[in-house]
């Protein structure tokens, strides 16, 4: 399998993911709206599900710069370059203007 669909994911996943995330957000979203009970208890249970919404986002966030930053770290160990602790990581090939 070629090595840029093992990392990124296939497009194929990518929709699902979308999907599945608008899915579970609407189907939230209306259990919410149509819960008979007072609008403060909606109003809360609204505030918790918008909380968890960002505060996954932001988890995801981390996880994917910790990941990153191990894979760059692994590319310079892997060329020899030798950097000073936390230099910030740059492509040798970037440098060339042809």
């Amino acid at each position: 399998m070629n090595a840029l669909l093992q990392l990124k994911g296939t497009t194929a996943f990518f929709v699902q993911a979308i999907l599945s995330f608008v899915v579970s957000i609407t189907a939230v979203t209306l259990g919410i709206v149509y819960l008979p009970a007072p609008i403060w208890i909606r109003a809360f249970l609204a505030l918790g599900m918008l909380y968890v919404t960002t505060s996954t986002f932001t988890l995801a966030k981390c996880v994917r710069d910790r990941q990153e930053a191990g894979a760059a770290a692994a590319r310079r160990e892997a060329s020899g370059q030798v950097l000073p602790p936390n230099a910030p990581y740059v492509d040798p090939s970037a440098a060339a203007w042809s």
